[in-house]
């Protein structure tokens, strides 16, 4: 799987415009895409996918992890140029009225046979999980629920090796242990302290970043 940071608080390519907000593109093995929420405006997330060089008319689904502006405030603008698309949301979340596709989603589910989603934890956000052939790969928007939390609930699926995503203030630095890839994104406060405890797994993120998971 290849995975390409579009929109964060940094930028890691150059050209590309930081912002707070979140979005990555998930290249899947059976040559599907997944856009993983949409950062916090659709005019950076648009002009960030031109400069990677990323159709939107390519993507075939939108994975949105929770409501909060920084990851859904782009999705009217992308909608917009691309509305063939799957939209998986919480349960919670009301139904863009740019949709055509929607399904929401309540419990931990398969959603295809490489993607599970944790199903909507507390605080009403959603975790997807990626079955990357050497284990699963967990994608969070700002863990909300708590990493603990969503580290349970998307083991039920298999073997976790891999977090990519906002963590906020999460501090219990021991959950990580086991990871071989850990990519504290956007909303992370404590990324200096992740990156000392765990040099050899840690992987520094911003727009641009690509990744083969």
């Amino acid at each position: 799987m290849k995975l390409t940071i579009i929109y964060d608080n940094e930028a890691w390519a150059p050209g590309l415009q930081a912002d707070w907000g979140f979005a990555c593109l998930l290249d899947l093995d059976d040559g599907s895409r997944l856009l993983f929420d949409t950062g916090a405006k659709g005019t950076i997330l648009l002009e960030n996918m031109e400069r990677i060089g990323i159709d939107p008319r390519t993507i075939s689904s939108v994975f949105i992890s929770h409501s909060h502006w920084d990851h859904i405030g782009g999705l009217p603008a992308f909608l917009e140029r691309h509305q063939e698309v799957v939209v998986y949301l919480p349960a919670s979340f009301p139904k863009p009225p740019e949709a055509r596709q929607v399904l929401t989603i309540q419990s931990p589910c398969q959603l295809t046979p490489q993607l599970w989603s944790t199903g909507e934890l507390n605080n009403g956000e959603q975790s997807l999980v990626v079955d990357t052939g050497q284990g699963l790969a967990v994608i969070c928007g700002c863990s909300h629920p708590g990493v603990g939390a969503i580290l349970q609930a998307a083991g039920q699926f298999g073997r976790v090796t891999a977090l990519v995503g906002g963590l906020h203030g999460f501090r219990d630095f021991d959950l990580l242990h086991d990871l071989s890839l850990i990519c504290p994104c956007h909303c992370t406060q404590y990324i200096n302290e992740i990156k000392q405890r765990y040099p050899k797994t840690y992987v520094p993120g911003g727009a641009g970043r690509i990744m083969e998971i």
